[in-house]
């Protein structure tokens, strides 16, 4: 883990030193590095993320299929749970695919939370309306909350079944954290994870529109 945030310090110190050779001021430099490096951080793990994502679409997509095979069985769980199995099976479906990519990111996401929230040179810088990089910022802690939440609501699953109203109270818990956590942390650390969340839901709509166009010519 120290040879990653190592790493990863080296990084944002590279990106920042190429943003600060054409922007001198530090009210900007170090906020647009923060934007830039979490942008190229996403492009990195895109194709763990999209794996993630498109297997959860695939997912939602048979909840109605695997809900009538949970109802056909509810008086026997363990044959309801084997044919909801043996349902992924056929769709070529693993309901770990959503959770395996995540995992693998995980490190990365600890480590980024070391590098963002020991950023040097931050004290008294300020970035668009945010006063000062080192401190938290109410406004931040607001919209990471905000961005968060609709990042999640767009992978919900559909219909007013519990698996999406579980899914639905968990993603306004996140959420209603991220505000509390952020409203605690450097300013840093939460443009981080706005401009990650930003990020984040631009490449799930974009492969779930994909995915279900796909998923659609496949039904054809």
């Amino acid at each position: 883990m120290d040879f990653l945030k190592n790493a990863l310090i080296d990084f944002f110190v590279f990106v920042h030193q190429l943003v600060s050779g054409a922007i001198t001021n530090p009210n900007y430099s170090y906020g647009v590095a923060i934007i830039l490096a979490t942008l190229i951080i996403k492009l990195v793990l895109m194709p763990l993320n999209i794996k993630s994502i498109r297997s959860s679409i695939r997912m939602n997509k048979m909840q109605p299929e695997a809900k009538k095979i949970q109802d056909k069985y509810k008086n026997d769980p363990q044959k309801g749970q084997q044919e909801v199995m043996k349902l992924y099976k056929e769709k070529g479906v693993s309901p770990f695919g959503g959770c395996l990519p995540l995992l693998l990111q995980w490190p990365i996401l600890i480590a980024l939370y070391y590098v963002f929230n020991n950023i040097q040179g931050i004290n008294g810088v300020s970035f668009l309306w945010i006063k000062d990089l080192s401190k938290p910022d109410v406004v931040l802690a607001v919209l990471s909350g905000a961005t968060q939440y609709y990042s999640g609501l767009i992978m919900n699953p559909p219909g007013d079944n519990p698996q999406a109203k579980q899914a639905s109270t968990m993603n306004l818990s996140m959420s209603l954290m991220m505000i509390f956590i952020t409203f605690k942390i450097k300013a840093a650390l939460g443009l981080y994870w706005v401009a990650s969340n930003i990020i984040q839901t631009i490449q799930t709509i974009l492969t779930k529109k994909l995915e279900e166009k796909h998923m659609a010519e496949q039904e054809v």
